[in-house]
């Protein structure tokens, strides 16, 4: 294809020479993404103990647990999506006004909820609802274009989000608080961390064993993989259909008990000198014992709370996760060595220690369990914006060697 045939749309992208930090989707949405984890925590918790109120039509933890959704994991999926698209289909990445525009559409959407009782309920779950939608639009155009067909599936997982937001915002203004909706959304959450989770984690693992610790490799994707997947599926569909039923209490130990035995074929125990790689084998498994959690949660609530069964998955299943994944894409993608520095590691320490602080005081309720939850999570994303912000915004050196991500 010459010059000449070359679409302005694509001829744009190639030449693109603006901002650094709209040159490719990770760089203003994982920032901006880590970014508002860390705020809204602190707007979060002066609004739990009564401290002070935002002017939002939704309940205070409604709108907590709206915002680490559709706000902060919003982010990460649109930052990893329009980075990961491109090595899908071999297609230019969307860079520029257009992804402007899309970074400009969500900060819109948390701005309309933060003041959706000055907006309108329904003006701001508008707003919010189509950055989700012009991701998947995007997305889908991307996918489409360069006939990567497999990868369809993502946007399903896209799609359970959008009817997750929407469901949210009709509860909450209907209803006054959300239940659906969580779930809902949670669980799609849950689905991309099986699924992606179950491709990056074994193959990032199989790459740096065989390079340094010849010997047990991750097992290859295998029907039993199909099988815990299905099983985590449909235990996820049950909990969000008939969260008390016992028989859904049933299928999340069942799916946990797959989903651990999973982790343990990935070999993670050989990865110990690799904190990039051990990451994603600690935040995985984050996944099972949320499974198994809010299993027992269901089956004997008087010494289970479900809350440390969601904040299993929230904290530590998807919070680590997306940390995982948002560090090592931007070491390398902006062509720098795959390897945790000191920052790094305390950045993953604070991010366990918010989970596990969490966890545990759904147990033994505390206020200093959750001002340390708290202080851990905002250190940790806090500290993503502030270590990785730069690398973020300035252009990839030329001198730094071919891209490793």
């Amino acid at each position: 294809m010459t010059d000449a045939t070359i679409p302005a749309a694509l001829r744009r992208r190639r030449e693109y020479s603006g901002p650094a930090i709209f040159s490719y989707g990770f760089r203003p949405f994982f920032f901006a993404g880590a970014a508002w984890a860390a705020l809204g925590v602190l707007l979060w918790l002066p609004q739990y103990f009564g401290e002070m109120a935002l002017p939002t039509a939704m309940a205070p933890l409604d709108w907590h647990i709206h915002e680490m959704v559709f706000g902060y994991v919003a982010a990460v999926v649109a930052g990893f999506l329009l980075t990961a698209i491109p090595n899908w289909t071999g297609r230019l990445p969307v860079n520029g006004w257009p992804l402007a525009a899309l970074v400009a559409l969500w900060l819109a959407g948390r701005l309309a909820n933060a003041t959706s009782a000055l907006v309108g309920a329904g003006v701001a779950g508008v707003v919010d609802v189509a950055f989700l939608l012009a991701l998947a639009a995007v997305a889908a155009r991307e996918i489409v274009a360069g006939e990567n067909w497999r990868n369809l599936r993502v946007l399903a997982m896209i799609g359970m989000l959008i009817v997750g937001n929407v469901v949210f915002h009709a509860e909450t203004f209907f209803h006054g608080s959300a239940n659906y909706g969580i779930r809902i959304s949670l669980a799609a959450v849950l689905g991309l961390i099986m699924l992606v989770g179950g491709r990056i984690v074994p193959s990032f693992t199989h790459n740096w064993i065989a390079r340094n610790n010849p010997g047990r490799l991750p097992q290859s994707f295998s029907r039993f993989d199909a099988v815990s997947l299905a099983a985590g599926v449909a235990a996820l569909l049950c909990w969000v259909v008939l969260p008390f039923h016992l028989a859904t209490g049933w299928a999340l130990l069942a799916a946990g008990a797959l989903h651990f035995a999973r982790l343990l074929r990935w070999a993670g125990d050989r990865t110990t000198a690799d904190r990039l790689v051990l990451v994603l084998h600690a935040a995985y498994a984050f996944v099972p014992a949320g499974f198994a959690l809010l299993g027992f949660a269901i089956l004997a609530p008087q010494f289970w709370p479900a809350s440390a069964g969601l904040h299993a998955w929230a904290a530590g299943g998807i919070g680590m996760m997306t940390l995982a994944v948002m560090t090592r894409a931007s070491l390398g993608h902006t062509r720098r060595g795959l390897s945790a520095s000191i920052l790094t590691q305390l950045i993953y320490l604070c991010a366990l220690i918010a989970a596990l602080s969490r966890i545990a005081a759904a147990f033994a309720p505390s206020v200093e369990l959750l001002h340390i939850a708290a202080g851990a999570w905002v250190l940790a994303f806090g500290g993503f914006a502030v270590v990785y912000g730069p690398m973020l915004f300035r252009p990839i050196a030329v001198n730094r060697g071919p891209d490793c991500g």
